[in-house]
């Protein structure tokens, strides 16, 4: 664990200068991913930090007014930067890195971004220290709200103890919200301590179903996937060594509740979306497979009416029903009584 880890440190602190230097061309976010709203305040992140920035996705879910945010491995700070903006004076955003040169390039912006945002004081803060141990850093069980990561877990090589923290320090009701590179089988033992594999995002990618596995042991038994695309290895050298992989890039939903069952289960809930999200007037997706349109009631499982009611998110939904009686396992087949039909054909959903 620990050759890995410095491995991985030295690889973001003197291979990578900037994001021009990555070999494969997986810590990458594509423009088309990133919503509008984070386009808009991308603008007034510090060039430097956009340059150093590895992620693979957008991590940033909506309705962060005033919440407290986490950010794994969180680089130079965009994503914390971004977040800093969408949860606005009243809330605050934890940023922690191993890597010392990272954590001097974000904390030399905090002035320079509470001018742009407007606020008096700095409502971020950066921690050096490990993701896989946030106890030695004082963050204390249930102070989170929203958990997120960009690209960055599959470099740990104790994933498990990352995903434990992460839902140790949610509240009830919190939220893992994170993109990663997840690759369609075990990459072969002997390439997952390979530095230029590990370093690009490669070697450590969770196989899909052993990432499966190790939600339902931490606590979520449900998770969902908010997108999923797959990525084309370009460099030739790596594409000899790991080209029998097919990887993809995935940002998940997990939310931390006591409800949560490992199928989907009938309750007989009805949900309606009221269209008070900030930036989604019209429609809310909570997943890749379930899009509540504002007003139109849709039955739901158990485990999504927990999702829609018991966070954040439950000021935005009414839902009619509870779990006093149980009809079986949810139909997801979508033939049900649903106006607005219900599909939960991927991600942790059935």
């Amino acid at each position: 664990m620990a050759d890995i880890l410095e491995n991985v440190k030295e690889y973001y602190s003197k291979t990578l200068t900037t994001k021009a230097d990555l070999k494969a061309g997986v810590c990458c976010c594509s423009e088309d991913s990133i919503p509008k709203g984070i386009k808009a305040i991308l603008a007034e992140i510090a060039p430097e930090i956009q340059e150093r920035f590895y992620g693979c996705g957008s991590p940033l879910p909506p309705y962060l007014e005033g919440k407290t945010v986490l950010d794994l491995g969180c680089g130079s700070g965009r994503d914390v930067y971004i977040a800093s903006k969408l949860v606005g004076a009243s809330g605050r955003v934890i940023g922690v890195d191993m890597t010392p040169e990272q954590i001097a390039v974000a904390r030399k912006y905090q002035d320079y971004h509470r001018d742009k945002f407007g606020y008096r004081q700095s409502n971020v803060e950066f921690y050096e220290g490990y993701i896989e141990d946030l106890a030695s850093l004082g963050i204390a069980d249930g102070s989170v709200d929203v958990v997120i990561s960009n690209c960055v877990i599959n470099l740990s090589p104790a994933k498990e103890l990352v995903f434990q923290e992460a839902y140790r320090v949610l509240r009830p009701g919190g939220e893992l919200y994170f993109s990663d590179v997840f690759a369609d089988r075990r990459v072969p033992e002997e390439l997952t301590t390979d530095p230029v594999l590990r370093g690009e995002c490669l070697g450590g990618a969770l196989y899909v179903e052993d990432f499966r596995r190790l939600l339902t042991r931490v606590g979520w038994p449900d998770f969902r996937y908010m997108s999923n695309c797959s990525i084309a290895l370009e460099d030739a050298e790596i594409i000899a060594k790991v080209g029998m992989v097919n990887y993809s890039s995935r940002t998940v939903r997990a939310f931390k509740l006591d409800i949560l069952e490992d199928i989907c289960e009938d309750y007989g809930q009805v949900a309606y979306y009221l269209g008070t999200i900030p930036g989604y007037p019209h429609y809310f997706d909570l997943d890749d497979h379930h899009r509540f349109f504002t007003g139109q009631p849709m039955l739901v499982c158990g485990n999504t009416g927990g999702m829609v009611q018991e966070t954040r998110f439950g000021s935005a939904f009414k839902v009619l029903g509870d779990h006093s009686i149980h009809y079986g396992a949810f139909d997801c087949s979508g033939g049900g009584a649903s106006a607005a039909g219900s599909d939960c054909s991927s991600g942790g959903c059935c």
